[in-house]
């Protein structure tokens, strides 16, 4: 199946590690929607948003990847799944139940997600954004 990572799981390692058949495929990006970060977590989040990109990875994991990925982001508890189209294939993402204000994250998961960022050779500057609302 195809996984839309935007946060934390763009990290290379960190991915690996967490879903051991994962494999990363390519850069996308996720049209009319924005990054955000909130919840107590301070975690990255979608939202829809017009005329907005939020750049990702994309990856192909295994239904026993989804199922650790689905313990990890707290589904359905704190993400739900959305589901998209990539040139005809769907692709899977997880977006925050409850929409909570902004909340700046951590230095600890920004730099993960930073890291994240440079492994998938994605654009900072729509982080940096997110990060000034």
């Amino acid at each position: 199946m195809l996984y839309f990572a935007y946060g934390s799981n763009l990290h290379h390692f960190q991915m690996k590690r967490r879903c051991k058949d994962s494999i990363f495929l390519k850069k996308i990006n996720l049209r009319d929607f924005r990054l955000t970060f909130r919840s107590k977590y301070r975690a990255a989040d979608i939202e829809p948003k017009k005329k907005s990109i939020v750049p990702g990875g994309l990856f192909e994991i295994s239904k026993s990847d989804e199922k650790k990925l689905d313990v990890y982001e707290d589904f359905p508890i704190l993400y739900k799944k959305y589901y998209f189209n990539y040139y005809g294939k769907k692709v899977m993402t997880y977006t925050m139940v409850k929409k909570s204000r902004f909340k700046y994250p951590t230095e600890r998961y920004l730099n993960v997600v930073k890291r994240g960022y440079k492994d998938c050779k994605l654009d900072l500057s729509v982080l940096t954004k997110a990060l000034k609302y």
